[in-house]
């Protein structure tokens, strides 16, 4: 990078950590530093909301998923809105109610302390573990890109949030979110309108490349247990892993409980549910764009530079170098076949659109086996190299194309997202932690001032946790889906845990909280055997979105069959 794009992702970074720390400082009060002033309006908790789901792997990942497979993950959203809409009538009323610091204390009042602190636990396992990876997962390829040792880029990000989440608490967060999203939004935007004009083809033309290439699939209504990304997953699996992360994550209902009324709290959250498809399918268009600017001109073989500059510095190069040249040659073989596609479609003649479609084909196929003929050189020369390369697409194309100053201003997104998301998760977990545990069951009746220091131990010891988690963990998968598996293994039984406790009124603690561990225990089984498994003679192949929709029909059903067994309890409050 240059000399103006670090001063601009620099500036940009220190900017806001500055602003959050001035606009906060010196909270004394416990209840403002976490509810914050209590007077938020709805737009600020919107963007809050919004800022909060959208880490930075939704901006490193997501323009690579659509690289790689079109605009099909759009799907995972599609039970976003219907999910808000459930919380906001069911949910949120009862939180401001009870006028809860979490979503956890409701469960106490409904059930009982044991089934509270199971709750605020499985929180806290899920959430440290996701903010490990919040930290880590754009740290790696930033890290890449940058040329910075990764324990640095990972001490870099997560010293910065806890800089100004320990200081100024959940307001802190939220006033930042608001720069922080403009800055992500803002500079996606730029990026967008910057690849379509670096197109040599028109945009309609653009269109129908990406059609025929089949990446413009935006809804598959075909019902597949396996496949992540249909409808139906969307609508059921999604939505169900939507009101457990807005419904019982503490770091999404704290941003909520923020707000200075019901309406507003309500308002925040259908202004999430109808902005957050739309914020999805732009940020996915522009990686079917780059798909489409990468057809016309020549993309890596494999986008981790990194890599590739390694296997030229290797006993492998000689291969390496046969196998660039003849990714080239098929390059240019497919030009041809995209220039009779396009004069195809301008004719208007279906024959010839499918012969220059099945070249097409055929040469991508021929493309995506050299690439894994690179993949395989760069594992022989480096055993434990990570070789899935879709979440450097997106970042690798801003490197070589873009203009000086548009390079930091992407970066200071990437970090501003990563810093976004964490700073809210170390909230929630300082939080949880001094509310549903320290306070409730450890120390009971220290002063309020005592707590607001605990609040910021905890936040900056998970601030720590979360550094070394980072520090220590390993990739898989690509990283947008690796966080969307980790709140599967646990939203299941959480969301299963308030289902009852608001539609069941009937079952009481006992019952919920024995459901609710033997519910953990068969998830975790169903996700050791995925994949061709057998549990109890039943062979396992299903998508991990459906973890949500198991683990929580299980609890309840579970936990009725329990209630029956045992015999009725009285209700601490109905």
């Amino acid at each position: 990078m240059s000399g103006i794009d670090w001063i601009i992702m620099f500036g940009t970074l220190l900017a806001i950590v500055g602003y959050g720390v001035y606009k906060t400082y010196g909270q004394k009060d416990m209840d403002s530093y976490i509810r914050g002033t209590g007077n938020m309006n709805w737009w600020t908790i919107g963007l809050s909301i919004m800022a909060t789901q959208a880490s930075a792997i939704t901006f490193l990942s997501t323009p690579g998923q659509a690289y790689e497979d079109g605009m099909r993950f759009i799907q995972f959203y599609f039970g976003l809105p219907l999910a808000m809409i459930i919380l906001s009538v069911t949910f949120l009323p009862m939180y401001y109610k009870l006028k809860v610091y979490t979503a956890y204390e409701f469960l106490e009042n409904r059930f009982d302390l044991k089934t509270r602190t199971l709750a605020a636990l499985l929180f806290l396992v899920q959430r440290g573990l996701a903010a490990g990876i919040t930290i880590y997962a754009p740290a790696i390829i930033l890290s890449t890109l940058l040329g910075w040792n990764l324990t640095f880029t990972n001490i870099f990000i997560g010293v910065l949030v806890i800089i100004y989440t320990v200081s100024g608490g959940t307001r802190a967060v939220s006033i930042t979110q608001k720069q922080q999203m403009a800055v992500m939004m803002g500079g996606m935007i730029l990026a967008g309108i910057l690849v379509i004009q670096m197109l040599p083809i028109k945009f309609t033309d653009a269109l129908h490349v990406a059609g025929k290439m089949e990446r413009l699939n935006v809804v598959n209504f075909e019902f597949n247990l396996s496949d992540r990304y249909n409808f139906w997953s969307g609508m059921t699996a999604a939505l169900f892993l939507f009101l457990s992360y807005f419904g019982t994550d503490q770091s999404q209902v704290q941003r909520y409980l923020a707000g200075s009324t019901l309406t507003q709290s309500r308002m925040g959250l259908m202004m999430n549910g109808l902005l957050k498809v739309p914020m999805q399918f732009v940020i996915l268009f522009i990686g079917v764009m780059v798909f489409v600017f990468y057809q016309y001109f020549q993309p890596p073989v494999v986008f981790n530079k990194v890599q590739t500059e390694q296997l030229e510095q290797s006993a492998f190069r000689e291969d390496y170098k046969f196998l660039e040249n003849e990714y080239t040659e098929v390059f240019r073989e497919k030009s041809k076949d995209l220039k009779d596609l396009l004069t195809a479609v301008e004719m208007e003649d279906e024959a010839a659109i499918a012969l220059a479609k099945d070249g097409i084909k055929k040469k991508s196929h021929y493309q995506e086996s050299i690439r894994n003929e690179v993949k395989d050189l760069i594992v022989k020369n480096d055993p434990l190299a990570e070789t899935r390369d879709t979440d450097y697409v997106f970042m690798r194309f801003v490197m070589d194309y873009l203009p000086t100053g548009i390079v930091g201003l992407l970066f200071a997104v990437i970090f501003s997202a990563a810093m976004s998301s964490t700073a809210s998760e170390l909230n929630a977990l300082g939080t949880t932690t001094t509310i549903d545990i320290y306070k409730r069951s450890l120390s009971k009746h220290a002063s309020q001032y005592h707590y607001l220091l605990s609040s910021k131990w905890f936040t900056a010891f998970w601030g720590i946790f979360a550094i070394l988690f980072a520090t220590y963990a390993t990739l898989f998968e690509n990283l947008i889906q690796a966080v969307n598996l980790l709140g599967s293994l646990f939203y299941g039984t959480l969301l299963g845990i308030f289902c009852v406790a608001f539609y069941m009124k009937w079952v009481k603690g006992k019952a919920v909280f024995i459901a609710a561990i033997l519910t953990q225990i068969l998830i975790f089984l169903i996700h050791w055997k995925n994949g061709g498994g057998s549990l109890l003679g039943i062979t396992i192949n299903i998508g991990f979105l459906w973890y949500n929709v198991i683990g929580c029909l299980f609890l309840m059903l579970l936990a009725a069959i329990i209630q029956l067994v045992v015999g009725k309890e009285k209700l601490v409050v109905e």
